[in-house]
């Protein structure tokens, strides 16, 4: 690239990081600010994750000057603070369809770049993707390459990020660095300064060097090496927070200044020239360089489009009638059973706002608990909570309850334990993409002996069926989807339904050969038109485990074709179900399984997912017409 005089635009010259590292620090200064900027309009205009991405911009420019990217790997955990690194990697006029239909991930993808090392959408992971990494260099005798794991605050809280820092400790020969990316809080000037100066003199090669030296003069003399050692760590805690990443044999480095580009590139050239394993602390904010997500990080974290001159604007429409979304649904339905019942106890992942628990929290915040990013925790916590008979409700996404597997089996399930599943974000998320969509719930939950799972169809029902699961005495799932559905007007009952009874939404007029639309979750609606056209009896089964089994019995005798729709995988999901049961009894009807294929689903716009699944009405309609011809 062609040098750049400084105030004439940066950004648009910027191909790869290699352009990035023959920038001057003064233009670097500047390459920010134009990076900062264009995420702030780029996400306006397409919606996306804002305030991390903001927050991280300094970090992103400083990793990419310093190391050889991609040859150097960094590894973002989560990543949805990756915007400014896919901007920065060749992705810029991409970003006009971030997160779209055929359009680029808000996730680093493996597929989409060399830059993206590692596919990342769940919290935790970085640390160990980047360790194996580590290990495979040294084993193909590439001592010099870097691998940089980036870790915000609360991915730290997963467990899976420190048993990688405890196996990390104890391998030789790689290059690591784990920067943890704080943003919970803020450095003052003064403090910043002197973290600065103690963060380039800790990683200089000078107390690096002579601490290694002493080792050696020492090795012979155990009792003065501890001694030694001690008054070092003692030294280094007068000066910089105490830690306890050394205890992992991780070299504490920080905390510095996330924003300050003078203090990151100096810092991690040092660190580069080490070597071996280290752990920088940089500290950054949410939002940084935008007021309204300065002032309200959690707004601006996924917002939709918006105007940046304005900010979120929320328009009160009094008049017209606002459909309630399927997380609101929950949000006052676990309200009003915590006022029935002073048993219920809440629990949640780090999820408060996306699962509708911010008003609870208020009304109760004695029975709220925020487990942080920590879904296997959350899991058991809430069995153990079961145990002495108070009722836990666990709201959790579909996509994070995958990591609490083992849990769910071992912990409640095995031993019976009341435990209520809220889960939303079932089916499929739009711009979230594969890695959020809540596919596998069903096939992975009605395996597990004692759980029942249920699977609403419209906001009324999400209702109803909150109120069965919670009072079934066992592990009882509720799934449902993000955003709102038909809506339908939400009761303030609190009243079960029987377990696993369906509802018979028309029948057809034949008496013999019928079909039969079997029909989990919302896309009843989508059914509904084929029925009609038809002539096919539609089921809303509202239940995948019990199944409605007296009204299976009763359909089969004067049904021949069966269609099963749900918004979850196929295979071993709710139609096997009925498949299966269908064997067990000795009946052979004709069967057309409709539902998520057997491939992981990008992101885009969920109504034309749909249609490209063939599960929009029309498709529907039309698909089951040539399986009755």
């Amino acid at each position: 690239m062609n040098s750049t005089a400084h105030n004439a635009p940066i950004l648009p010259n910027i191909a790869s990081p290699a352009d990035v590292r023959t920038l001057s620090r003064e233009q670097l200064g500047q390459l920010a600010e134009e990076l900062r900027a264009f995420i702030l309009n780029s996400v306006a205009q397409t919606g996306g994750h804002l305030s991390s991405n903001l927050g991280t911009v300094e970090l992103t420019i400083a990793l990419h000057h310093v190391f050889n990217t991609p040859d150097d790997k960094i590894v973002w955990d989560v990543g949805h603070q990756s915007y400014g690194h896919k901007i920065i990697t060749g992705r810029r006029e991409q970003m006009a369809h971030l997160r779209q239909i055929d359009g680029i991930s808000g996730f680093p993808k493996r597929a989409e770049s060399e830059y993206d090392t590692f596919g990342t959408g769940h919290s935790s992971t970085s640390i160990s993707a980047a360790l194996g990494m580590a290990v495979a260099a040294r084993e193909l005798k590439q001592p010099q390459r870097q691998h940089i794991a980036v870790i915000g605050d609360g991915a730290l809280t997963g467990g899976m990020a420190f048993e990688a820092m405890n196996n990390a400790g104890v391998t030789e020969g790689i290059n690591l660095l784990v920067i943890l990316n704080d943003n919970d809080m803020s450095i003052s000037p003064p403090v910043g300064a002197l973290n600065r100066h103690l963060a380039k003199i800790m990683s200089g090669r000078l107390v690096s060097g002579a601490r290694e030296k002493l080792k050696q003069v020492l090795q012979g003399a155990p009792g003065v090496l501890e001694f030694a050692r001690r008054f070092e760590e003692h030294t280094k805690g007068m000066f910089v927070p105490a830690t306890m990443f050394e205890a992992f044999g991780l070299n504490y480095i920080g905390p510095i200044d996330g924003h300050d580009l003078d203090s990151l590139i100096p810092t991690l050239n040092n660190i580069k020239q080490l070597g071996g394993v280290q752990f920088l602390h940089v500290v950054t904010k949410k939002g940084n360089g935008y007021p309204y997500a300065e002032q309200d990080p959690i707004s601006y974290h996924g917002p939709a489009k918006f105007d940046p001159s304005l900010g979120i604007v929320r328009i009160e429409t009094p008049d017209a009638p606002v459909k309630q979304t399927f997380t609101q649904v929950f949000g006052r339905w676990i309200c009003d059973m915590a006022e029935a019942d002073d048993q219920l106890i809440g629990i949640t992942p780090a999820m408060r706002e996306g699962s509708g628990l911010v008003e609870f929290e208020a009304k109760f915040p004695t029975r709220y608990f925020d487990v942080g990013i920590a879904e296997q925790h959350a899991a058991t916590f809430a069995a153990g909570i079961a145990c002495d008979g108070m009722k836990p409700v666990l709201a959790i996404y579909s996509t994070f309850m995958q990591r609490a597997y083992d849990q769910i089996i071992h912990d409640i399930a095995l031993q019976n334990l009341d435990v209520t599943f809220a889960v939303d974000r079932a089916g499929l998320v739009g711009a979230d993409g594969a890695t959020h969509a809540g596919a596998y719930d069903v096939a992975y939950m009605r395996c597990i002996p004692n759980i029942m799972i249920a699977t609403p169809s419209d906001e009324a029902e999400c209702r109803v069926l909150l109120n069965s699961a919670y009072a079934y005495n066992g592990p009882a799932a509720v799934r449902y989807p993000r955003g709102s559905g038909v809506g339908a007007l939400v009761s303030d009952e609190l009243t079960p339904l029987p377990l696993g009874k369906a509802n018979v939404v028309r029948r057809s007029t034949k008496t013999e050969q019928a079909t039969a639309i079997l029909a989990f979750g919302t896309l009843l609606h989508h059914a509904h038109p084929a029925a009609e056209a038809t002539d096919a009896t539609l089921v809303d089964m509202r239940w995948v485990k019990p199944l409605d089994e007296a009204l299976l019995h009763e359909l089969m005798k004067t049904h021949t074709q069966i269609v099963t729709i749900e918004d979850s995988c196929i295979a071993g999901g709710a139609g096997s179900a009925v498949a299966e049961w269908c064997a067990a009894n000795g009946y052979a009807p004709k069967f057309l399984h409709l539902g998520l294929p057997d491939a992981f689903i990008d992101q885009g716009d969920v109504n034309l997912i749909y249609q490209r699944l063939g599960l929009d009405a029309e498709s529907v309609a039309s698909k089951v017409r040539q399986f009755v011809a």
